[in-house]
């Protein structure tokens, strides 16, 4: 947690988050992440300041165990000093220990986010999804918490300005908006009309141009001009070389060939990551087996 600190900007952690996504379809298949349509709704993590703070929190914490269809786990919300916003027990439940930041008996409307993120940490662990290494993991559980519904909370705790700051979690405020976008392309929601936050709209402005951007690459039919161009490039470099070494610096596909004239070209899907390969043959319909997506290819 950032608090009053400086915030990191960006895209540093992009790769794991991509890799989390990918993780996300393998581990729970389409149909379970489209059963997440819908996203945590405001009026259900609402925390007045007159509420009574330990019956709000549970109250929260019992919507967020609902959105993530744990029925049959119970949390048990305390607060104390830390350094971190929130830490939660894992063990095999039913009950979960989460203790939060006492900046949130007084931050009250950051409550849900904080117990967004641990409530996904039970989640995970139900699920035995876990990527090596603290921060790794901790990435996977942002990416998750915001891919199927609740990340909007963790975004919208993000709040700078020239006197303070504060941010939940290890992503940075673009890489929420990044996920949060991949979400809202996949959905056709607009979460932004949620944002309490100024700061929130900008990063997720970001986010979700950079979540175009995927939708926009070569050799899909939508990437622009001047990636068009380099791609038959490096496409006519790579029938003349027959495909050794026909991956080119800075750019998301490769190229090979399993025999003479049969050259393939393989490159991200722009909704789950999975590496997808495909014939060069010119106009080409691609689906992808991860999460059904139809691609126009160009190839």
């Amino acid at each position: 947690m950032a608090n009053g600190g400086p915030v990191e900007h960006g895209f540093p952690h992009l790769e794991t988050v991509r890799e989390a996504v990918t993780a996300l379809y393998r581990r729970l298949s389409y149909d379970t992440v489209r059963t997440f349509s819908a996203s945590v709704a405001p009026v259900d993590v609402a925390f007045c300041d007159t509420d009574d703070l330990y019956l709000g929190t549970q109250r929260v914490a019992r919507e967020l165990v609902r959105h993530y269809r744990l029925p049959d786990a119970r949390m048990i919300v305390s607060f104390r000093e830390m350094t971190h916003a929130a830490n939660v027990e894992l063990t095999a439940g039913p009950e979960y220990f989460v203790e939060l930041n006492d900046r949130f008996r007084t931050h009250r409307r950051d409550i849900g986010a904080a117990l967004a993120h641990e409530v996904m940490h039970v989640y995970l662990h139900r699920l035995d999804l876990a990527f090596p290494g603290t921060r790794a993991n901790e990435i996977l559980t942002d990416t998750a918490t915001t891919y199927l519904g609740a990340g909007w909370l963790l975004l919208d705790a993000y709040r700078e300005d020239a006197a303070s700051s504060q941010k939940l979690g290890y992503l940075t405020p673009e890489e929420f908006g990044y996920v949060l976008a991949k979400r809202a392309l996949l959905f056709g929601e607009d979460p932004s009309v949620w944002f309490t936050s100024p700061q929130a709209y900008t990063a997720y402005g970001r986010g979700l141009a950079r979540a175009r951007r995927d939708e926009r690459q070569p050799p899909l039919t939508a990437a622009g001009w001047a990636g068009r161009r380099r791609y038959a490039r490096d496409r006519r470099h790579a029938q003349d070389a027959g495909a050794r070494g026909a991956a080119a610096d800075g750019v998301p596909y490769a190229f090979t060939a399993r025999a003479p004239g049969q050259l393939r070209v393989a490159f991200d899907c722009p909704t789950c990551h999975q590496r997808i390969g495909v014939p060069v043959r010119g106009r080409v319909r691609a689906r992808c087996g991860l999460c059904r997506t139809v691609l126009e290819c160009d190839t």
